[in-house]
């Protein structure tokens, strides 16, 4: 592996670890290390063996990985997040606020979503309705009506 100085905002020599490391530190698998890199939500150099190595700036990145999919955000989304976060620098403050307002806003519509399903899910439940008839989310326009009566779906 290439030995880098402290400046230009390159990770100094110390400042690099092995994907078993990285494994260890993050608790994330190092196949699935090898995936988010593939996805470009991650990047590592090979030293001379062609073994990865990962600046240490990538352990944030990792752990907003592995947050965002333990609460079901979809690894594209989390891409789109940090399009704007350097993967060959640490990211700035400002770079960070950047990303942080994208997943504000992704996390916000996430949470609509999920209020509107509970709403609709919870009209389905309370209406008693066996075929369906009223409820939108299963039965929109009640077409299952044509079918005959009682439940059609479940």
């Amino acid at each position: 592996m290439t030995t880098h100085r402290s400046g230009g905002g390159r990770p100094a020599a110390g400042d690099w670890l092995a994907i078993g490391e990285v494994s260890a530190r993050t608790g994330v698998a190092v196949s699935a290390l090898r995936f988010y890199e593939e996805l470009g939500l991650i990047a590592s150099e090979r030293d001379g063996r062609g073994r990865r190595h990962y600046p240490r700036h990538m352990l944030r990145r990792i752990a907003l990985v592995s947050v965002a999919k333990r609460i079901g955000v979809p690894l594209e989304d989390v891409r789109a997040v940090f399009a704007d976060v350097p993967l060959d620098r640490p990211p700035s403050h400002q770079e960070w606020q950047r990303a942080s307002r994208g997943w504000k806003r992704r996390l916000e519509e996430r949470r609509q979503t999920i209020e509107r399903l509970e709403a609709e899910l919870t009209g389905c439940i309370g209406c008693g309705c066996l075929s369906m008839k009223a409820c939108a989310l299963l039965n929109p326009g009640d077409s299952l009506a044509e079918g005959g009566v009682g439940p059609r779906r479940l």
